[in-house]
């Protein structure tokens, strides 16, 4: 990386924490803010995957180092546990990615209630209590920092079939841009990136016949997003410098499946 390039985007000596770092995009996001050069978390419940994944970006040359704690971010004694730990090895927290997510097809008069509390505790709940406990270290510290909450497109607009999963979402942007007006004073930058269409385990189900063909119809680029293609907003985001004067947005990476209409 160049000087300059490095002066804008590299991360060398601070510390980032990647929530869902077990799956697709989150563990795109993990192996980019390390070969940016911070020391990364890989928070999950799956040990073995998250373990594996984290002795992965470990090996890499160049890059920072690299740990898995496992955590369940929908209980907060858990999270307090996981910054005690990042602390000890590290002795520093300088961004957050939120990106741990459940979703479901069901259509809306068969959604039973603990579906939808499923959902929203994985992806609203456990978003909220990781920024309050994340967040508070964070002040505490007095350095700043920079909070990335993976959001979607149904955030901006309902999507057929994905009711629960939506309405987190949307909760999940009002939560970030509150928090962004909160914090900005101490120097703590809160955004989303919301991706457009990107396979992972989580939507699955979903990915019909019938449903690719109805998005590949609303997306300009006309493929699905690749997980790397999630790093730059990233990386951009954490930055404080690059990102430095960016707090409260809602980042679409879409291949313009937001900008188009009928």
């Amino acid at each position: 990386m160049s000087n300059y390039l490095n002066e804008q985007f590299g991360l060398e000596g601070q510390t980032a924490i990647v929530i869902g770092a077990t799956g697709e995009i989150g563990g795109a996001l993990a192996e980019g803010l390390c070969r940016a050069g911070a020391n990364t978390v890989v928070v999950g419940r799956d040990e073995e995957t998250g373990t594996k994944r984290a002795e992965t970006l470990s090996d890499l040359s160049d890059a920072g180092d690299a740990t898995f704690i496992r955590c369940d971010t929908t209980s907060k004694s858990d999270l307090h546990s996981l910054v005690e730990q990042v602390d000890d090895q590290f002795g520093r927290i300088d961004v957050l990615v939120n990106s741990a997510g459940v979703n479901s097809a069901t259509p809306f008069l068969e959604i039973e209630e603990e579906e939808w509390d499923k959902i929203m505790e994985v992806n609203l709940k456990g978003v909220f209590l990781a920024c309050q406990v994340v967040g508070e270290y964070l002040l505490d510290q007095d350095e700043g920092g920079s909070v990335i909450n993976i959001s979607s497109m149904a955030a901006l607009t309902p999507l057929s079939k994905v009711f629960t999963y939506g309405a987190s979402k949307a909760g999940l942007v009002n939560l970030s841009e509150n928090l962004a007006r909160e914090w900005a004073p101490e120097g703590i930058r809160v955004n989303c990136i919301a991706p457009g269409f990107f396979p992972a385990e989580q939507n699955k189900e979903i990915l019909s016949d019938e449903r690719i063909n109805d998005i590949m119809r609303q997306t300009p680029a006309g493929r699905f997003g690749e997980a790397n293609e999630l790093v730059g907003t990233a990386l951009l985001l954490a930055s404080d410098t690059a990102g430095s004067f960016i707090t409260g947005a809602n980042v679409a990476v879409d291949g313009g499946f937001s900008s188009k209409t009928l």
